[in-house]
């Protein structure tokens, strides 16, 4: 079977306590319960969480759903961007079976990021890492106003943003993400097509702008 990997890389630092993680908890879990009533989810997608504050860490590997557990998740520190994109070359390397003579290997990984800051470390380094490894799109998401969307930018084309970083729309970019990994399972399925650009997702929910 060929998976369909997805990555969550979500900012934990000490900015986002409050009101900001308990909606980027409660969306983890909406996301999850969502993914698990679809029949295409069930089947392809695996999820994996990488959170990032002072250092990065790998919180839950590459699972499928319907043993995946939800992560405790805990805003302190800093906001190593670099470091997650550094992580997170380094898990899709290890995780995601390449198609080799013998077997057709997975899809490309799908990536969703949020963070609602900016980097404080030399996060042009994990974008060097993280472009060496093969994905299927980049989502990053700039939660609320304090985020730094020209370095957005300069890691994925598709960036979006927030108004605010509260629960209502931290809410629907999660809502809008499980409904972008059903319908790139279903694509992968049915199709056998990979997922490659906003053009191949749900638009976005009214919360979340499309950063031009």
């Amino acid at each position: 079977m060929r998976r369909l990997p997805v990555y969550l890389v979500l900012d934990v630092s000490g900015s986002m306590s409050g009101e900001p993680i308990e909606a980027v908890k409660n969306g983890v879990q909406v996301l999850v319960s969502t993914l698990r009533k679809d029949p295409y989810a069930l089947e392809t997608a695996f999820l994996s969480v990488i959170t990032f504050e002072s250092s990065a860490k790998q919180v839950v590997p590459l699972t499928e759903l319907a043993s995946f557990q939800i992560p405790v998740i805990v805003a302190t520190g800093s906001t190593s961007l670099g470091e997650a994109l550094t992580l997170l070359s380094k898990r899709i390397e290890a995780e995601v079976v390449k198609t080799s003579a013998e077997q057709k290997g997975d899809w490309k990984p799908l990536v969703f990021l949020m963070t609602d800051g900016s980097p404080t470390d030399n996060w042009r380094k994990g974008l060097d890492s993280l472009k060496k490894v093969k994905t299927g799109i980049i989502v990053a998401c700039a939660a609320g106003p304090s985020a730094d969307t020209n370095v957005l930018k300069q890691i994925t084309e598709i960036v979006l943003q927030l108004d605010v970083a509260d629960s209502a729309a931290i809410g629907a970019f999660f809502k809008w993400v499980s409904a972008s990994v059903s319908s790139g399972s279903q694509k992968v399925e049915s199709g056998q097509k990979e997922v490659m650009g906003l053009s191949d997702l749900p638009p976005p929910p009214q919360e979340v702008n499309i950063v031009m």
